[in-house]
């Protein structure tokens, strides 16, 4: 679970790293500015600063894009391990196509008259 969470949060200071560097370049942000732009953009709670010129925007707009996807992929990324462990906790496992379903003597699998 722990490799889980380091790549999750691995990923999620990557992303923090492009939006600050492209609201820095971009938009001509001072660092701390940037990084919460970034910070708010890759939360799901939208820019703070007002963004003087359309190149600057363009890159909001897809770093809000990638930060959506990078949101999701990082919450399976940590929270996969758990759902793997619950699986196993509970015996859940998923039928072989190839292997033929197999019933106890007596049972037909369908519901009784």
């Amino acid at each position: 679970m722990g490799h889980g969470i380091a790549i999750s949060g691995a990923l999620i200071a990557v992303s923090l790293g492009v939006g600050v560097l492209g609201y820095h370049l971009t938009a001509g942000l001072d660092w701390v500015d940037s990084i919460l732009n970034a910070s708010m953009i890759l939360t799901g709670m939208g820019p703070v600063s007002p963004l003087p010129n359309d190149g600057a925007k363009l890159f909001a707009s897809g770093y809000a894009l990638f930060s959506g996807v990078i949101f999701i992929a990082s919450a399976g990324v940590a929270v996969g391990p758990v759902a793997h462990r619950f699986l196993h906790r509970f015996h859940v496992e998923l039928d072989d196509p190839e292997e033929p379903v197999v019933l106890p003597a007596g049972k037909s699998g369908r519901p009784e008259a």
